[in-house]
C-alpha cells in the first residue's frame, strides 16, 4: 500500500442538499407557483384599481363639463337680475300712457322689446301667469280673490311679473289667486 492508497476513498462528505431529486426541495419547488399566484392576484388588483380610477376620472370630467355649462348658462344672472326693476319701470310707464299712438308709448314699447330680446337671447323668460293654475315654484300669492269664470286655484291678476333664467327662478310672479268656494 502506498501513501496515496491510504487516502482512498477520500474522506469527504457529499452535500446532497442541492440535489433536485431529494424530497427536501419540494417546498422550494412550490415557491415559484405561489409567487406566480401572488403576481397574478396583484395584476388583478391593479386592473381593478385602474378601472376604478378610470371611472373616477370620467365622473370628474362629466362634473367639470356640467359646472362649465352651468357657469355659461348663469353667468348673466346678476346682470339680468339687476335689470328686473328696469323691466318693471317700463311696464309701469306703459300702463300710465293712455294714448296708443303716443310717441312716448312707442318709445317705451320699443325699448322694452329690445331689452326683452337681449334678455331672451341670454335665456331669460317672463312669468306672466294670468289664467294659469297657481304654481308655488314660480308664483308668490299675495292675496286671494273672487272672480267670475275663473276656476279656484288659478291666477286672477299679476301685480309683478316673474322671471326665469334657463329654468332657474330669478323672481317669482306676485299674483292674486282665485279662492276656493
Amino acid at each position: 500500500m502506498t501513501g496515496s492508497d491510504a487516502a482512498w476513498p477520500p474522506d469527504r462528505t457529499v452535500d446532497m442538499t442541492n440535489d433536485p431529486m431529494q424530497d427536501s426541495n419540494e417546498p422550494a419547488a412550490l415557491e415559484p407557483v405561489d409567487e406566480l399566484e401572488a403576481l397574478r392576484a396583484r395584476i388583478e388588483q391593479l386592473e381593478a384599481q385602474k378601472l376604478i380610477d378610470l371611472a373616477d376620472l370620467e365622473n370628474r370630467r362629466k362634473r367639470l363639463e356640467r359646472d362649465i355649462d352651468n357657469a355659461r348658462k348663469f353667468a348673466n344672472e346678476r346682470l339680468l337680475g339687476s335689470l328686473l326693476p328696469v323691466f318693471d319701470s317700463l311696464d309701469a310707464g306703459l300702463a300710465t300712457v293712455a294714448e296708443a299712438d303716443s310717441p312716448l308709448r312707442q318709445g317705451l314699447e320699443l325699448t322694452r322689446q329690445q331689452l326683452l330680446k337681449v334678455a331672451g337671447e341670454n335665456g331669460m323668460e317672463i312669468v306672466d301667469p294670468v289664467g294659469e293654475t297657481f304654481n308655488p315654484d314660480f308664483h308668490q300669492a299675495i292675496s286671494q280673490g273672487e272672480a267670475e269664470g275663473v276656476a279656484p286655484g288659478h291666477v286672477i291678476n299679476v301685480f309683478q311679473k316673474g322671471y326665469v333664467l334657463n329654468g332657474r327662478l330669478l323672481r317669482p310672479a306676485l299674483v292674486i289667486v282665485a279662492s276656493h268656494e
